[in-house]
């Protein structure tokens, strides 16, 4: 068995001792290394990993806050993680998070390698065990000023473009949040059976549509153009609207 992994950390001496350690181990397989934490999102969310060896203390998002938002997901195959710090004070939360291992800078390959096969024992038993059903990802994750902050879709009633950020209007108008990140880069997460993009500032939930026209959707009392480029598209889920 081979277990695909993944190392981050924002020192690049430590980041490169993970690394060889990994590809010495014969049966883990690197398949990225990343210097902080939300670059990592994006792959974690693209490629299944086994297994992840983290960092704690990094700038914008913490080892323990990428854990938290990993544990939260919604999804059929949740990574592994082992930690990598030199503080031990974070041991008792990574515990909480159900980690596998935490190893203590400066840590020897002895120690990694214990800790590695911690991570294949506990696979070796999950896959023995009935895999449960593939749930549809429910959530998307949006970086807001500092944080990463987790939408769930079905909060979600459109999105509007402003140059460079997209504001998402949630079904609670109170807690709109304005994200920098482009229209296109949302549309590339959204699942597109359920969202759609009508017109080059919008994005609409097709749950939330309360009325429409050929040219025009109503998401309660809010309406919104379809553009040219996007009527044909537009155009078949009219079709197929009850």
């Amino acid at each position: 068995m081979i277990l695909t992994c993944i190392a981050i950390d924002d020192e690049p001496p430590a980041l490169d001792l993970v690394c060889r350690f990994i590809e010495r181990t014969p049966f883990l397989k690197l398949a990225g290394s990343f210097s902080n934490a939300i670059e990592s999102l994006r792959f974690i969310s693209e490629n299944e990993v086994d297994l992840i060896f983290l960092d704690i203390q990094m700038p914008d998002l913490s080892g323990i806050e990428l854990a938290r938002i990993l544990s939260g997901r919604n999804a059929g195959h949740t990574p592994l993680i082992i930690f990598t710090t030199a503080f031990d004070q974070f041991a008792l939360e990574g515990y909480k998070l159900d980690v596998i291992d935490y190893l203590l800078k400066p840590f020897g390959y002895e120690e990694f390698l214990r800790g590695a096969n911690k991570a294949l024992n506990q696979t070796r038993v999950k896959i023995s065990q009935p895999e449960p059903a593939v749930k549809e990802e429910e959530y998307i994750y949006l970086k807001v000023e500092f944080q990463t902050v987790k939408v769930a879709h079905s909060n979600i009633a459109y999105i509007e473009g402003l140059k460079d950020y997209a504001k998402i209007h949630l079904v609670n108008p109170d807690k709109n949040i304005l994200s920098l990140i482009t229209l296109k880069s949302l549309e590339e997460k959204l699942p597109g059976n359920k969202f759609m993009r009508i017109h080059k500032s919008f994005i609409i939930s097709l749950e939330k549509v309360t009325s429409l026209t050929k040219n025009t959707v109503y998401i309660g009392d809010k309406m919104l153009p379809v553009s040219d480029q996007y009527k044909d598209e537009f155009a078949e889920f009219v079709k197929g609207w009850r």
